[in-house]
């Protein structure tokens, strides 16, 4: 069963430059692993330093494996997740 993501991050205005090029970069790791169906960008029509990811994966499995890459350890987890001051995550299946 598809399984998406819907992340929802807020950083300050200062770093909002780098991490939007870290979420376009790592689109384009996400949009070559196998299990990825989706990984689209939005950022906040009234705010710069808002953004808000849609992910599908084919399934829990999958979505699993991305959080375990190497693209994942170096642009989330190291770049942008440090420079966020807010962060909200809701996962599900798709039906």
């Amino acid at each position: 069963m598809p399984y998406a993501v819907i992340a929802h991050y807020r950083c300050d205005p200062t770093d909002a430059d780098l991490v939007r090029a870290a979420l376009m970069e790592m689109r384009e790791h996400t949009l070559r692993e196998p299990g990825n169906l989706l990984y689209i960008v939005h950022t906040d029509a009234d705010e710069e330093a808002a953004f808000t990811l849609y992910e599908q994966y084919t399934d829990r499995e999958a979505f699993h494996a991305h959080t375990q890459s190497e693209h994942f350890a170096k642009l989330i987890i190291a770049t942008v997740r440090p420079r966020l001051l807010e962060r909200t995550v809701w996962s599900g299946d798709v039906l």
